[in-house]
C-alpha cells in the first residue's frame, strides 16, 4: 500500500503544481508505473474545481462561479494541458513534416492556431458547464460527480494513446517526458477502471450518459491514426491535447444527452 501510495504522490507531483514531498523517492520504471493514477489525478483536480464553483455560486453569478473553478483547475495544474493543446496545434497547423512539426511543438511561443485552439477549447467548456451547472444547480452531489467524470475520463482518454504509440522524441528534451516507455497491459486496464469509475456512479441513475464514452473510443482511435501517420507516435504535447480536447467532448456530449433525463 505504501508503495502505490507513493506511485500516487508521484503522478501528483509529475501532472500537477501540488506541493508533494521532495524526498519522495523517484525514478523513471515509478514514473512509468504511475499512469495508472493519472485518473486519481483527475479526481483531485475536479474536486477542487466542484468546491471552487460550488463556493463561488452562493457569492457571486454562475458565469463568474464557472470562470473562477476553470482558473483553478488550470492554476492547479500548472496550465500544463492547455499549453499541450496549443502546441499541438501549432505543430500540426504549421508543419508538414515529422522534423518540423517536432520543432514547433518544441518551440515556446504561441503562434495563430494554438491561440485559437485554446480559445475556442476555453469557450466551449465554459459554455457547456455553465449549461451542466445551471441544470443541476440543486443536486451538488451529481454536480460533483460530474466534474470527477469529465477530469479522470479525459484523462484516461489521452492515457491510452500513450501504450498504443511509442514516444517521438528521441533526445527525450520535450517538456514533458514520456510517460509509458514500456507498455504494460495492468496499468492500462487500471487507468482504465478508475477513470471510468464516476461514470459508472452518474450512469446508475441516469444509464443514458454511458454513451459519452463512444465519442471517446472515436477520438481514441483517430488520434491514434494521425498520430502515426504524421509523426509515427506521441509526445506530451499531443497527450495534453487530446486530455484538453477529450473534456470538451465529454461535457458536450453531456449537454446533448441531457435532454433524454
Amino acid at each position: 500500500m505504501k508503495k502505490e501510495i507513493h506511485l500516487l504522490l508521484i503522478a501528483l507531483q509529475f501532472y500537477t503544481r501540488i506541493p508533494v514531498s521532495k524526498h519522495l523517492p523517484y525514478s523513471d520504471d515509478a514514473l512509468n508505473k504511475a499512469t495508472r493514477y493519472f485518473p486519481f489525478v483527475g479526481y483531485i483536480i475536479g474536486a477542487i474545481s466542484f468546491l471552487i464553483l460550488y463556493g463561488a455560486s452562493f457569492l457571486l453569478p454562475v458565469e463568474l462561479a464557472v470562470l473562477l473553478s476553470m482558473l483553478g483547475g488550470m492554476l492547479l495544474t500548472g496550465a500544463f494541458h492547455e499549453d499541450g493543446l496549443a502546441d499541438f496545434f501549432d505543430g500540426f497547423g504549421g508543419g508538414w513534416t515529422q522534423e518540423k512539426i517536432l520543432d514547433i511543438m518544441k518551440d515556446s511561443r504561441v503562434g495563430t492556431y494554438g491561440m485559437v485552439a485554446t480559445i475556442l477549447q476555453l469557450a466551449l467548456k465554459f459554455f457547456a458547464l455553465k449549461f451542466i451547472v445551471e441544470a443541476c444547480i440543486n443536486q451538488p452531489l451529481l454536480l460533483f460527480t460530474i466534474f470527477l467524470c469529465y477530469h479522470a475520463l479525459a484523462r484516461t482518454t489521452a492515457i491510452q494513446v500513450s501504450f498504443l504509440l511509442p514516444y517521438v522524441r528521441e533526445d527525450e528534451k520535450s517538456k514533458a517526458k514520456p510517460i509509458a516507455k514500456k507498455h504494460r497491459p495492468i496499468d492500462a486496464v487500471l487507468a482504465t477502471i478508475f477513470g471510468c469509475i464516476p461514470l459508472l456512479l452518474i450512469s446508475y441513475n441516469y444509464p443514458i450518459m454511458a454513451l459519452c464514452l463512444l465519442p471517446l473510443v472515436v477520438l481514441i482511435a483517430y488520434f491514434r491514426y494521425f498520430l502515426n501517420k504524421w509523426i509515427k507516435g506521441y509526445t506530451g504535447d499531443c497527450l495534453g491535447a487530446l486530455e484538453q480536447i477529450s473534456e470538451v467532448v465529454i461535457l458536450i456530449t453531456f449537454v446533448a444527452l441531457w435532454k433524454f433525463i
